[in-house]
């Protein structure tokens, strides 16, 4: 798409061209200092693509340029797609959102909650009360995460090999299994704390219906939608196309490669379906994803869900309509826990002050391990998407940036 076009788009939408010019010239500096290969930046509003810039590289060894057309490991940007499927199923009465887990997950009936001690000392009580389907949605399961390293329970998922996409040995329904065995870190509902819920939301797709999440997703959310990149493997063909992963988890080395196309299980096979964070996909791909979500569930005469199921999934559904910050004493979480809510498989803005964002009320989004995001605005019929391949997703505050110099190209409301 030609500068042109956009800047015809920007205007039209009440977007400076002149401001939304400089913001792929702000994010040079990143890659000039090596802290990114490439980044992939979209705005759009009212439904038209205001901005799109391709910068940097997919690899540094090969220097290949970022293209429209590149495909990233989403991770944790999967779980909105997850909980659309779960939410598609819902709208069919397959099930309600207090039902218990173990009605369909035999696995998670009496549950053990942690009580005092480590790995090897680990005291547990029953649960007071059951997993309930929206727990898993909102991460107030009692579920953890195992790369968290912040209670004695993730200690103990690592120590039984519970390691996720690090995983390449259990099917989703083996996965689902060995995590039922597991204690909770806290009684379901009572707290916020960011996990493999997702997941089990995926076995459940799979069990309510009849499908593999492959299949699933394949016939009813990426096909409907034309998202002709996304899917849970890149296929040979179009290997090129595949960026690689760095990371900065070991700041004395700097960045280092973390996952080679060349020799990537995401290439060559992946046993785990992870609706938590196992998807690969294109800006484009999401974008479309995104515009069904804005639009109320529907894009080019498809329709995914109703508008007043996009609607209640995006209310804040923590109790007594708290933060992620009020619930989750300070957890990890891909976006700030303070002013944010959860709902069902987003968070969202509560309180745009506390949060320190121009970003509106009522706005969802979320973001993945290797730095990606997307965030999804009705006030302003904004979205945004950032791609690039850079772990943790906290390293460096682009997420933050790249909102506050998109709301300030804003100059119609």
């Amino acid at each position: 798409m030609s500068d042109d076009v956009l800047s015809e788009n920007a205007a039209s939408t009440g977007m400076c061209p002149d401001r939304l010019a400089q913001i792929p010239k702000y994010f040079e500096g990143y890659l000039e200092r090596k802290k990114f290969p490439g980044l992939q930046l979209l705005l759009a509003r009212k439904g038209k693509v205001v901005l799109r810039s391709c910068q940097g590289v997919k690899d540094w060894d090969t220097n290949d340029p970022i293209g429209q057309d590149t495909i990233y490991r989403i991770y944790s940007m999967s779980k909105p797609v997850t909980s659309v499927a779960l939410m598609m199923l819902y709208e069919r009465g397959l099930f309600r959102l207090e039902h218990e887990v173990s009605r369909y997950l035999p696995e998670f009936a009496d549950m053990q909650v942690y009580k005092s001690g480590d790995v090897a000392t680990m005291q547990t009580e029953p649960a007071r009360s059951p997993m309930q389907i929206k727990h898993l949605l909102t991460h107030t399961s009692g579920l953890t995460y195992d790369f968290l390293q912040m209670h004695p329970v993730d200690r103990l998922y690592r120590k039984r090999g519970l390691e996720g996409l690090r995983m390449n040995t259990h099917t989703l329904a083996e996965f689902s299994q060995e995590l039922g065995n597991m204690p909770l870190v806290f009684e379901p509902g009572s707290r916020w704390n960011y996990s493999f819920g997702t997941d089990i939301c995926g076995r459940l797709v799979e069990v309510l219906s009849g499908q593999s999440l492959d299949a699933f997703f394949e016939e009813h959310i990426f096909r409907p939608l034309e998202m002709v990149d996304t899917a849970f493997l890149v296929p040979q063909d179009k290997a090129s196309r595949f960026a690689s992963c760095y990371d900065y988890y070991r700041p004395d080395l700097g960045v280092q490669k973390q996952d080679d196309p060349k020799d990537s299980t995401y290439i060559t096979g992946r046993k785990l379906l992870s609706g938590g964070g196992g998807l690969v996909s294109t800006t484009d791909d999401y974008f479309r994803f995104c515009q069904m979500l804005i639009n109320g569930g529907e894009l080019d005469g498809q329709r995914l869900l109703s508008p007043t199921t996009v609607d209640y999934m995006t209310k804040n559904h923590l109790p007594e309509n708290r933060t992620m910050a009020q619930m989750g004493d300070e957890m990890f979480s891909e976006n700030n826990m303070s002013g944010s809510g959860f709902g069902l498989g987003f968070s969202m803005i509560i309180d745009e002050v506390e949060a320190m964002s121009p970003v509106s009320a009522k706005s969802y989004s979320w973001g993945g391990a290797a730095s990606t995001y997307f965030w999804i605005d009705p006030a302003q019929d904004l979205i945004g998407i950032l791609m690039t391949q850079v772990m943790p997703s906290d390293r460096f505050p682009i997420r933050p940036q790249f909102q506050q110099l998109a709301y300030a190209s804003i100059v119609e409301r």
